[in-house]
């Protein structure tokens, strides 16, 4: 796939991103979050296992490359979702939204640290530009005044920190076996035993699961899902630090869509800003020479 081709596959993976945070919102009016990812992942991990016989490509195999894979999917996407979905309860989507924007932060300071990236200047101002434009997206101080935060932002800051490194886990692993497909695969199948693992440590205390929930999150399983596959491709074949401010950028995609489907979400003159930003990070990441 040229460079091109991998901007397409990370763009593609910022909407997919952004509409699967807006059907996990309404799903969490009718289940809570450890029960909406036992049922999102496992429902992205049978769609990878039913396209297995078509679409996984063995060769070029290595176990060392599958063992990487498998690593990184017991946090990711499994402990990411646990995280974000957590975080969406105790402090609302926006401020959730903001914090997890600092992600790409994370991913670059760790290619650089881990795969040795030689990180040009332009992404690191592209992604504080990003990490600008998501926090002016979300943030409201209104909601911040309603909840507690302290101790609860925790939730999102260690779902940032993990899907940042995990970025840079999965292209350690796809410089071994370029295989996007494979490595969702795997990444899903481990994660599918995590979240299960999480949902029976219930107990008795199983939180009841309702037909709209089911149906929301099943369908957020199918954006993550699709969103993690299009992330992986991208980073196939581009280096972190070009992709992880694009796919960062995806609350663009939940204001926007957010402010077309629910009721609740408007769009004023700081999202509008926030938006101009965050296109213009991007924008500068893609076209701006390296440095």
């Amino acid at each position: 796939m040229a460079a091109d081709g991998a901007l397409v596959a990370a763009v593609a993976s910022t909407f997919c991103f952004g509409a699967g945070l807006i059907t996990a919102r309404i799903g969490l009016r009718n289940m809570d979050a450890r029960a909406g990812a036992a049922l999102s992942v496992p429902t992205a991990t049978v769609l990878f296992v039913l396209a297995s016989p078509f679409a996984l490509d063995l060769a070029g195999f290595t176990v060392q490359a599958a063992l990487v894979f498998a690593v990184v999917g017991l946090f990711f996407p499994a402990v990411v979702t646990l995280l974000t979905f957590r975080a969406t309860a105790l402090l609302g989507p926006t401020i959730t939204s903001s914090v997890s924007g600092t992600a790409p932060l994370f991913a670059i300071a760790a290619a650089w640290l881990i795969l040795d990236e030689r990180v040009p200047a332009k992404a690191a101002i592209s992604a504080v530009g990003v990490v600008a434009g998501v926090a002016l997206l979300t943030w409201r101080a209104g909601e911040a005044r309603k909840v507690r935060l302290g101790r609860a932002l925790a939730w999102p800051i260690a779902g940032a920190i993990v899907r940042g490194i995990a970025q840079v886990g999965v292209k350690a692993g796809l410089l071994l076996w370029p295989n996007p497909f494979a490595a969702s695969l795997i990444g899903y199948v481990m994660s599918t035993a995590t979240v299960a693992g999480a949902d029976r440590l219930r107990g008795e205390a199983r939180a009841k699961r309702t037909p709209k929930g089911i149906a929301w999150f099943m369908l957020t399983g199918l954006f993550n899902g699709s969103a993690m596959l299009l992330m992986y491709t991208a980073l196939a074949v581009a280096p972190v630090w070009k992709v992880a401010p694009i796919v960062a950028s995806y609350p663009l995609v939940t204001a926007l869509m957010g402010a077309l489907l629910l009721p609740d979400e408007k769009l004023t003159p700081r999202t509008g800003i926030g938006a101009a930003l965050t296109v213009a990070a991007v924008a500068y990441l893609v076209g701006a020479p390296a440095a």
